[in-house]
């Protein structure tokens, strides 16, 4: 078996129901690494597949050393194919293209080139790119909102034609449907990131994946990946700021029903104001102690396994 240093460049392809094109796509990656001379690894993660997908790479894996396989027991989605693909990455670089040959492999060259550059993760930019209209404006709209929501600037965050550094995919969790969002768990870490246009081709084979309930999930993932950038290390940020906001409602409410009682003269009975004294204190105080409990557990989950919440880049005489 290779070790992890005879291996330059792995590429991972998550496929779900790709019969049609993964012999192909096999066929032009391994061509275009050939003639670049590397030694290289193909891991495809078949995400439970119902045609034929699996067998045909089967078929190709008897016949081809570099093809490799995992198979889900069901689909678990794209986040988990990836995460099963990285983990099992022996690569220095990291390259990921979708199953379905919309993205080109010839462009594999121009990752290279750019990522040796000094980047971590470059990003493929799909300009053109050549999906119905509903799609593309979907895609404007969550690209739009991802680059003001994480600040990371990238045109096309949820392109799958990226490039990495063995290091980076080894230190990022994905989960639920946060593949959309690499590029800015990648910068959160800490990693300088870059983009490179891209060649993008109509649908050969098959159909999309991806429905309109896609546009909702992948919303409430943004807010997800947001929460997780500003506040994973200090949710007493988040809870406390809410706290504080609510306790100072509450101390409002209770200053205006003494002004009520004994300025004005007003039976507070006559008021809500009482009730949402009461409610706002509660609930501030609620809110400050989830914080200090989501303290307690993120020390709990970092401390005994001794993870950190932070990526070290080099380490000089240690």
């Amino acid at each position: 078996m290779e070790n992890k240093q005879t291996i330059e460049v792995s590429v991972v392809v998550p496929v779900y129901n790709e019969e049609g094109s993964v012999r192909e796509l096999f066929s032009r990656v391994s061509g275009v690494l050939n003639r670049l001379n590397k030694t290289y690894e193909i891991i495809f993660i078949d995400d439970g597949s119902s045609d034929q997908t699996f067998n045909i790479l089967k078929e190709l894996s008897a016949l081809n050393n570099p093809l490799k396989i995992i198979q889900f027991r069901r689909n678990f989605g794209k986040s988990a194919a990836l995460s099963a693909g990285f983990e099992s990455a022996l690569g220095e670089f990291v390259i990921t293209i979708d199953g379905d040959l919309q993205d080109d492999p010839e462009e594999i060259p121009n990752f290279l080139e750019k990522i040796r550059e000094g980047y971590d993760l470059v990003v493929g930019w799909k300009a053109e790119r050549k999906d119905p209209l509903g799609k593309k404006i979907a895609s404007r709209i969550f690209n739009a909102l991802s680059a003001r929501l994480t600040g990371v600037k990238v045109h096309d965050s949820n392109c799958c034609f990226k490039i990495f550094r063995n290091e980076v995919v080894k230190n990022i969790k994905l989960h639920g449907e946060l593949h959309r969002y690499i590029p800015a768990l990648v910068y959160w870490q800490g990693y300088k990131i870059s983009e490179i246009k891209v060649k993008h081709h109509p649908r050969k084979y098959g159909k999309s994946k991806y429905g309109f309930a896609r546009i909702f999930k992948g919303f409430l993932d943004l807010v997800t990946v947001k929460f997780l950038m500003a506040y994973l290390t200090r949710p007493i940020h988040f809870f406390g700021q809410a706290g504080l906001l609510l306790l100072f409602l509450g101390f409002s409410c209770g200053t205006a029903t003494l002004i009520y009682k004994f300025v004005f003269k007003i039976p507070i009975a006559m008021t809500q104001l009482p009730l949402l004294t009461i409610f706002f204190v509660l609930m501030g105080i609620q809110f400050i102690l989830m914080g200090l409990l989501a303290e307690i557990l993120i020390r709990i989950y970092y401390e005994p396994r001794g993870k950190t919440p932070y990526s070290i880049k080099e380490k000089i005489h240690l």
